[in-house]
């Protein structure tokens, strides 16, 4: 028997699962001959991982479909949703990124900011996902530090500037 998953993750997982769930009804009702579909591809939730540095017990990844590519904000935790269309902000790495509210039935609130539509650049459902993970592995990357300019004699090292060249 294993171990049960703490609640964040298990919440996470939830989550994840009810959101495929609902975009696959929403590709198969709403979306049903819409011509941006791409018929190669898949609903799927990739790479969602809890925010460490969030406010709020909020996850990110990204949900693909045949129809968009969006990075989503998922809340974990009974909280006042960003009300739909309304947007908000969010810093993802060294990158400011509008994120836009919105709610699905059966799934609830969210929070959607869009990577790319129509998704007819992809060859098949590995190539839309290898380029989800990348994007999210350069969003989740630190930034480097950039080095300090070198200080030169007392004056600069009291003051905190280089020295002037001429």
């Amino acid at each position: 028997m294993s171990a049960a998953l703490p609640l964040p993750v298990a919440t996470l997982n939830q989550k994840t699962a009810s959101l495929v769930a609902a975009f696959r009804v929403v590709g198969a009702t709403r979306m049903q001959g819409v011509p941006v579909l791409h018929p190669g591809l898949s609903v799927e939730a990739v790479a969602f991982d809890i925010v460490a540095d969030a406010d709020e017990s909020a996850a990110l990844g990204i949900l693909l479909t045949p129809w968009f590519m969006n990075l989503v904000w998922l809340p974990l935790q009974e909280q006042a949703p960003l009300p739909v269309g309304q947007t908000v902000v969010r810093r993802l790495g060294v990158t400011d990124f509008e994120f836009i509210g919105a709610h699905e039935p059966g799934f609830g609130a969210y929070e959607m900011c869009s990577l790319f539509s129509p998704m007819f650049e992809f060859a098949d459902q590995a190539a839309a996902r290898e380029t989800a993970q990348q994007a999210l592995k350069l969003l989740r990357t630190a930034p480097k530090p950039k080095p300090a300019a070198p200080l030169h004699g007392r004056r600069a090292f009291l003051f905190g500037r280089p020295r002037e060249t001429v």
